[in-house]
């Protein structure tokens, strides 16, 4: 009876156990025309199962599967020598942002159909061909990390072990080995792409990709970057946001129609001047606290009130700090309407006009239904590969994430970044800055470069362009066939001629 009892424990553990996951891929043919040649290339799509060496005791046990994780991946057809055509791995941010964002509005051969400013049109959306694709400089896979798109954790496997800095970056950085070692890409010229959150990632991936597994990049495309959070939290006793977001505040007031004559006639040459007095009188006003005279100060509302378009009775009762949550709501407040944090270009509508803060960003309001709706139709459609998972775009829940490696301080690469450069000096960054993005200025990247403590002899390996859009510069179709050009000049001056 013993026995009976002990075999039918052992049935029921087994029941317990939970299946081994597979992959699952869909491999389709598709051709598009860029710069008036015709491409012919492959897609695979779907989830490949990354695994963990188990070991007990010392001892190897074998590989555990931990997640499934989904990618797109763009190759090109007929490639004579595939060790010499660039691959470049590309995700998005948040933290709990899928790829998409980058897929369907930048680099990928399909984009969202849109006007030439990015406005929401009507209902029910449309991919076209994207003439402006990198694909012709670059074969692409497009990562969703762990709990975004189709990615999930494995059943038995809990999904919070995820949803961290360092964890983020190891599972990344492990499919990415995991992906050139199946399609025998080790020795092509490799790339990272990220945009946000996903620049932040970037840099940790620079740094994790060198150490744990030896691979060297030739170049990392960063989009829209935060390297270090001091510079964009708006915490007491932190005044460098209140300083780096002045350049893009004024960008705004001047998209607006809110500056006076002299400051509307050239944003460049405004821009420029504004930064001079950010980085000087502005400083060394927030610097003094509450030791500044109050001729000093007088002088300071005066010139903030120029710079943002808000009244100098309201920058008076921000005691010169101006948060980006207030000047979205304050700037067209009497016009009953606030403006975007991803892009300051596009306005919205409050129900409650007096209120601190917005109450939606209208940024993300004209790409959120688009883009949705577009991906999961192009998924099943056209690239064949069927799940009856939500397919996570922009998801929350991956909070809280966890940066435990960073108690006490602010989340900061851009010294990792910098290692990886000095280790690998043939490592060059690409940086992409929108004018009109609030969420990560352009004032703040140039602050992070300018203090990354490279050494001279590196410095020519960062180059940045500069937008007339915002966070996602690519909704402005102008602002995408730039950086069309310049992403497509970058990767060929970044890898072996010969």
């Amino acid at each position: 009876m013993a026995k009976e009892e002990s075999n039918d424990k052992k049935d029921n553990d087994e029941e317990k156990t939970p299946p081994t996951p597979e992959d699952q891929l869909s491999v389709t043919q598709h051709h598009v025309t860029i710069d008036g040649k015709t491409i012919n290339y492959t897609v695979t799509t779907g989830t490949i199962v990354l695994k963990e060496e188990a070991e007990k005791d010392g001892k190897s046990e074998g590989e555990k599967a931990k997640a499934s994780i989904f990618f797109i991946a763009y190759t090109l057809n007929d490639v004579d020598d595939v060790t010499k055509r660039p691959l470049t791995f590309s995700f998005n941010g948040g933290p709990g942002s899928s790829s998409v964002w980058l897929h369907l509005g930048a680099l990928g051969p399909r984009r969202i159909k849109t006007d030439e400013k990015g406005n929401l049109l009507q209902p029910p959306y449309s991919l076209i061909d994207n003439e402006y694709s990198i694909l012709d400089h670059t074969d692409l896979v497009f990562i969703d990390p762990v709990s975004t798109g189709f990615s999930r954790a494995v059943s038995g496997e809990k999904p919070k072990q995820f949803h961290g800095f360092k964890k983020d970056i190891e599972s990344v950085g492990d499919f990415i080995r995991l992906y050139i070692t199946r399609y025998h890409r080790w020795t092509s010229p490799k790339f990272l792409i990220g945009e946000s959150y996903g620049t932040t990632r970037a840099g940790g991936l620079s740094g994790y990709l060198q150490e744990r597994h030896g691979m060297y990049l030739n170049g990392i495309m960063l989009i829209s970057v935060v390297l270090n959070f001091q510079n964009i939290l708006f915490h007491p006793g932190n005044d460098l946001p209140y300083i780096l977001f002045l350049p893009t505040y004024t960008a705004t007031a001047w998209y607006h129609k809110r500056l006076d004559d002299g400051l509307q006639a050239d944003l460049r040459q405004t821009l420029d001047e504004v930064e001079a007095f950010a980085m000087g009188e502005y400083t060394l006003a927030l610097m003094k606290g509450s030791a500044l005279s109050e001729e000093e100060r007088a002088n300071i509302v005066k010139k903030l009130a120029r710079y943002t378009g808000l009244s100098p009775d309201y920058i008076q009762r921000t005691d010169l700090r101006i948060n980006i949550g207030r000047f979205c709501k304050e700037l067209l407040r009497e016009e009953g309407r606030t403006v975007g944090r991803f892009d300051s270009r596009f306005t919205g509508i409050d129900r409650d006009s007096a209120g601190e803060s917005f109450e939606y960003d209208p940024s993300y309001a004209v790409i959120q239904g688009p883009y949705t709706a577009s991906f999961n139709d192009y998924v099943r459609r056209e690239l064949e590969f069927e799940s009856d998972l939500p397919y996570e775009i922009l998801t929350g829940r991956v909070r809280p994430w966890s940066y435990e490696d960073f108690q006490n301080a602010y989340v900061n690469v851009a010294d990792t970044l910098r290692k990886a450069m000095t280790v690998n000096p043939h490592l060059k960054v690409f940086v992409a800055n929108g004018y009109y993005d609030l969420a990560t200025p352009y004032m703040t990247t140039q602050y992070t470069f300018n203090h990354l403590g490279l050494d001279k002899s590196l410095r020519d390996n960062i180059s940045m362009e500069y937008y007339e859009a915002g966070h996602m510069m690519y909704v402005h179709l102008p602002s995408l066939a730039q950086l069309k050009a310049d992403l497509g000049s970058f990767i060929q001056l970044t890898i072996p001629t010969a």
